[in-house]
């Protein structure tokens, strides 16, 4: 099993970027994907969740407004649009997968990308 980030970069506050997660070795419509982030010195934080059900997705409040998650299970991808970027969006971002119904915490994940780092300069 492999998932893929990618789409990170350095941006300007108040800029967007879209992350890709496309995964390999499983089918993403039969789990709930989850997008994470890391910045250094702290914590991984759960940002969104796509409910394998494709009902609307779940968003942390330090996003939520601003933040966008989607799915196309054709193409075994999710994706996270992320607008109105602050400087404390930077982290490195992975993506993940879960067949648990508890949505939110890292330790139910058990497939991982390797990570993508989102800059956001002031």
């Amino acid at each position: 099993v492999q998932l893929q980030a990618s789409g990170g970069g350095l941006v300007q506050a108040g800029g967007s970027l879209r992350l890709s997660c496309t995964a390999s070795g499983l089918r993403i419509s039969n789990y709930h994907m989850g997008w994470f982030r890391q910045a250094p010195g702290k914590e991984r934080e759960f940002v969104g969740v796509s409910r394998r059900s494709g009902s609307t997705a779940v968003l942390s409040d330090s996003v939520k407004g601003r933040f966008t998650i989607s799915r196309e299970n054709l193409k075994n991808t999710v994706y996270l649009q992320m607008n109105g970027l602050k400087p404390e969006d930077t982290a490195v971002y992975y993506c993940a997968a879960s067949s648990s119904v508890m949505l939110s915490a890292p330790r139910y994940y058990g497939y991982w990308g390797q990570g993508t780092q989102v800059t956001v300069s002031s």
